[in-house]
Order: structure tokens, then sequence, then C-alpha cells
């Protein structure tokens, strides 16, 4: 084979491990509840990060490396006030992050209450989706090398609402599963919150409630107090719960790389460790899940 053929295979290698690392797909295959004909519209995109106009709730799949993916994994949920996503910062950025700890990291994008006249509820359609992710994982976790039984959600301000909305809180009666995916539990393993909203707290169901790992700046006049008080909450239940507030520092400081204090930055090592400590990123049983290589 002809030398200058090299480069152009290598490339092609490139794109083809890309791919497979990655993927974006819709969590019903029909539309959402409630939105079934307007899962055809065209999702919104400002500066190429921010995006809105979200009527078909999907996942955006980044694999850890497979050479020390550990079969943990964590659906990421963007802030954005519920008008929009910031869909980079804080979901792509944060995705990344978790992959260099082996995690598999699946990106949510969920319905926007706040988005003009949308018609969605923050409680009923957004935690909707979520809860539909954390049940689109666990079925789909053999594809993915996923352990079931170690899947996380991290949220982002907004997000962080509907983290607390689905782990801390109960799922509103009525619901009727519509397909296998729906007969899953929608209950996460463990929980990260990044400076999530007020809504939520108090929360009414942390007895039992996953751990949690709580980050906030001690300047966020929005999200600080919220934060504490499901800290003080979680822990006075008996959950597992370890919070960080940093000085000086305010609200959307995303995984570190907005503003300039260095103990800012390092804040996603702090859940590296906290996962750690919680066995998370440890095969149950010393075995890994099916798709995944033995430590």
């Amino acid at each position: 084979m002809p030398l200058k053929r090299f480069p152009a295979l290598l490339l092609a290698f490139a794109c083809t491990g890309a791919l497979a690392q990655q993927g974006s797909f819709p969590l019903w295959p029909n539309g959402a509840p409630g939105a079934e004909q307007r899962r055809g519209e065209p999702e919104t995109v400002k500066d190429g990060v921010y995006f809105s106009n979200v009527h078909n709730p999907s996942l955006t799949v980044l694999r850890a490396d497979p050479r020390h993916a550990n079969g943990a994994a964590v659906i990421v949920v963007p802030g954005g006030g519920h008008r929009m996503l910031v869909f980079q910062n804080e979901g792509v950025a944060a995705a990344k992050n978790l992959n260099r700890a082996g995690v598999t990291a699946f990106v949510l994008k969920y319905r926007l209450a706040r988005d003009g006249d949308s018609g969605y509820t923050i409680e009923g359609d957004g935690a909707a989706d979520l809860r539909r992710a954390v049940r689109w994982v666990r079925t789909h976790a053999a594809e993915y090398g996923v352990d079931p039984a170690r899947v996380g959600v991290m949220g982002f301000s907004a997000g962080g609402e509907l983290v607390s909305l689905v782990a801390d809180n109960p799922e509103p009666p009525g619901f009727v599963a519509r397909d296998a995916v729906d007969r899953a539990s929608a209950r996460p393993d463990f929980q990260v919150l990044v400076y999530p909203g007020p809504l939520g707290v108090p929360a009414k169901a942390v007895k039992g409630a996953p751990p949690a790992f709580l980050v906030a700046g001690s300047r966020d006049t929005c999200c600080m107090p919220p934060t504490i008080a499901l800290y003080q909450q979680l822990v006075a239940a008996g959950v597992s719960a370890e919070l960080h507030l940093y000085a000086d520092t305010d609200h959307a400081f995303n995984v570190g790389q907005r503003g300039e204090r260095i103990s800012l930055q390092h804040w996603p090592d702090r859940l590296s460790d906290w996962l750690a400590d919680g066995g998370w990123l440890v095969p149950r049983g010393g075995r890994a899940p099916e798709g995944v290589p033995a430590p």
C-alpha cells in the first residue's frame, strides 16, 4: 500500500473512533408525551453553544476511553434558567471531565418551561425528561458498558433543580409506563448538584435519597442558600452528603473555567475524590460490567 495513503487511513480511523465514542439519541421514539406533534421542530442554537426551542428531548453520549472506563455513568443536566441550555460549558465540558475519571457521560437536552410560551412545566415536563433519561441509560446500559446500579445525575443551576426534583422529591402520581424503558427505575444512584436553584428545596423525600455532592459559591445570593438548606436536610435524614462552598465566588462558575481562583478551578477534582471515596468508580464485586475491561 502506498505510504501516501496512510494519513487518509489514519484520519478515517480517528473519525470512526470519535463517532463510536459519542452520538445523540431521542429519549422517546415518537416524541415526548404531550409534545409528539412538535418533535420535528428544529432547535434554536445561539453562538453554537446555547440551545433553546427543545421539543424532542435527547441524550448526547460521551464515552470514557475504554482503557480506563469503569462502568459508572452520569447524566449531565445543563443550566440556563429553563430558558436555554448552556450546553457546552455546563454539559459537554462537564462530561469530558467525567470521562477523565473513567465515567461515561450523557448530556441531557430537556424541555424548557420558561422558553417563551413553550407551555411546558419544570416539575412536570423538565423533571419527566430527566427521569426518562435515567431509565433510558439503565435500559441501554449494556450497549455502553455501563453498570445500571451506578448511574448518577449531575445538574447545574436550573439543571440542579431538576436533579433535586428527581432525586430528593417524589415522582408525581399517575405515571403510566408506555414502554420497556419506562418500566426501569428513575431513581439515580448518586446525585451531584452544582449551584442548584431553589425549586425543589425544601425537599419532600430526603429519607433514603441517594448520596449527594453539592458545590456553590459563597456569594451566590440565588443558589447558595438552597444548596446549604438541601445539604442540611440530607444530613439530618442520614444521607451521605458532602458540601463545598468557595469563597468570594458567585454563580455559574461551570467546571472551573470561569473565575481566577485556583481552588475553584480544581472543584471537579474534589468531585472525582468523592466519587472514588463512594466506590462509584469501582466495578461491583471487582468485575467490570459487560463491555468494560476489567481493571
